[in-house]
């Protein structure tokens, strides 16, 4: 019964998935076929276009009615998932710390801990402590699918004392509830792709690159020259899929609609007093926290479990993107 809960719960979130990039497309189609006429027949009129306009608000509208079917369903289904996991007298909150920029030592060492939380069957729900200006965009995102992964049958809730920025904000959208301190830092929700172009460098100091390679793209980033005009666009395509890919989320997890979800999107981080009830839904400090959870878990003294994970020595080596603010950015840059 419970694989055949998944294999829905899958179909569900692909399905999601597809909508969302079948409206973008449909959109971007409909808006090239707009200009492409209006170039080609200038005596289109008026009422044409506005016909256009209403034709693509329609199909936004239909697709957004469907995309929030679906995520009632999913709630559903994560409703089902949780019940009946509260009801033992002896239960256990596992808080699972998220300290530091996130690399991919980090994403191993937590994604296991998330693994062993989500078959602990004492744990009933989970405080993911987070502290990090965010990082490597792999790694987020890899942690974050494991975190909604253990979202449908166990509750999250985030606290932040001090910064919950770009990728840390990212992996706090995967949970139920956000709690941080008035003064903490949350937000900065952006892309940014560091390039090192150290070919002055090299020729001054009388360095010379000899590169073998199979195709032109194939050093692409690659410190010891500049960048072309060509693979900057590409860059540039490649930095605003992920910037996008950051807004659905944020979207989805903090039941945003995208219009209000972009205005928060310009890399800037907020005082958590000052974006109460959009970006998190309450201040307060770790122990409020718990007791935020244990009131969603209908139970009043849980144990509560601080969880270890491993430290990372986090470094920027080579040209990459990052959900993380300029200024950690280059706190990390090599020497």
């Amino acid at each position: 019964m419970e694989r055949e809960v998944w294999k829905y719960l899958s179909f569900i979130l692909m399905l999601l998935l597809a909508l969302a990039a079948v409206g973008n497309v449909l959109l971007y189609i409909n808006n090239n076929e707009l200009q492409r006429a209006i170039q080609e027949k200038t005596n289109i009129t008026v009422v044409y276009n506005e016909t256009v306009r209403e034709i693509e608000s329609n199909a936004t509208l239909a697709l957004q009615a469907k995309i929030d079917e679906l995520q009632r369903e999913l709630e559903y289904i994560k409703n089902q998932l949780r019940a009946n996991k509260t009801g033992e007298s002896n239960v256990t909150i596992a808080i699972l710390p998220i300290i530091g920029p996130i690399d991919g030592s980090m994403a191993v060492t937590t994604i296991s801990k998330i693994r062993q939380i989500r078959k602990d069957d004492n744990v009933v729900g989970v405080i993911l402590w987070i502290e990090s200006p965010g990082g490597y965009v792999g790694p987020v995102i890899t942690i974050y699918k494991e975190l909604r992964k253990l979202s449908y049958e166990k509750p999250i809730v985030v606290y932040t004392g001090g910064l919950a920025a770009s990728g840390g904000y990212f992996l706090a959208c995967a949970a139920d509830k956000i709690i941080a301190d008035p003064l903490a830092e949350v937000g900065s929700i952006g892309v940014i792709y560091v390039h090192y172009n150290l070919e002055q460098n090299y020729a001054q100091n009388g360095i010379k690159v000899n590169v073998f390679k199979t195709g032109k793209y194939k050093d692409t980033g690659a410190e010891w020259r500049d960048l072309t005009d060509e693979e900057r666009e590409m860059i540039k395509n490649e930095v605003n899929t992920y910037f996008e890919y950051f807004l659905q989320v944020v979207s989805e997890g903090r039941k945003l609609d995208m219009n209000t979800t972009r205005q928060y999107g310009d890399g800037r981080v907020w005082f958590a007093s000052e974006v109460k009830g959009t970006l998190i839904d309450e201040t307060g400090d770790l122990d409020y926290a718990i007791t935020v959870l244990e009131n969603m878990l209908g139970i009043k003294s849980a144990n509560v479990v601080l969880y270890d994970t491993q430290k990372t020595d986090f470094g920027i080596y080579e040209s990459s993107s990052f959900y993380m603010p300029s200024n950690y950015v280059v706190s990390y840059i090599r020497r």
